[in-house]
C-alpha cells in the first residue's frame, strides 16, 4: 500500500518540530542571567548576578521593570 503524501509532510513537520521542542529544553535548563552592558566605541561587558555590579544592575532593571508595568 503507497503511503499518503500529507503523511510523509507531517511525519517531518512534527519531527522538526520536536527537535526545536528538545533545542528549547535544553537552552532553558543551561542558560545563566547576566546583565550585558554596552558603553561608547562598541565595548560591551556581562556581569553575572554574583558579583556587585551585577546585582546593582539586576536591581536597578527590576524597578525600572516595576515602574513600566
Amino acid at each position: 500500500m503507497v503511503q499518503k503524501p500529507q503523511r510523509t509532510i507531517l511525519e517531518r513537520v512534527s519531527g522538526y518540530a520536536e527537535e526545536a521542542a528538545a533545542y528549547l529544553r535544553r537552552r532553558r535548563t543551561t542558560r545563566e542571567p547576566f546583565a550585558r552592558v554596552s558603553y561608547p566605541g562598541g565595548r560591551s561587558a556581562a556581569y553575572p548576578p554574583e558579583t556587585e555590579a551585577g546585582r546593582q544592575l539586576f536591581l536597578a532593571a527590576s524597578r525600572l521593570i516595576e515602574l513600566a508595568g
